[in-house]
């Protein structure tokens, strides 16, 4: 009673319209972004990562294994990685130690 108080607008006399939608004409992925989970397992692996950031994907990329066998490795393949996020106006940031997050241009990271 309380809420129904609260949240009652101004005019409403308590009835409620129904508008029937057609679930068929309706796009359902309109609106959606792709979001990939990716491993960096050496170098070779940036190439793929690249592309996927051109398309538009979003990606959680697990970086511990490269990290954990080779380091200069790692960095060449994030330099690499952020030289293309910046071409295409994205964004780059780490997550913890064993995560990035690569976003293309219509993303962006926040950082708090």
């Amino acid at each position: 009673m309380v809420f129904e108080k609260l949240f009652k607008k101004k005019g409403d006399i308590g009835t409620t319209e129904y508008i029937e939608v057609d679930s068929e004409a309706m796009d359902t992925s309109a609106g959606k972004m792709s979001i990939r989970v990716e491993t960096l397992n050496d170098f070779n692996d940036t190439e793929r990562i690249q592309k996927y950031l051109r398309e538009g994907s979003i990606i959680l990329l697990k970086i511990k294994k490269l990290r954990d066998r080779d380091l200069g490795e790692l960095k060449r393949s994030v330099e690499k990685l952020r030289r293309t996020s910046n071409a295409i106006n994205g964004d780059i940031a780490g997550v913890e130690e064993d995560w990035l997050i690569v976003c293309p241009q219509y993303a962006k990271v926040h950082r708090g």
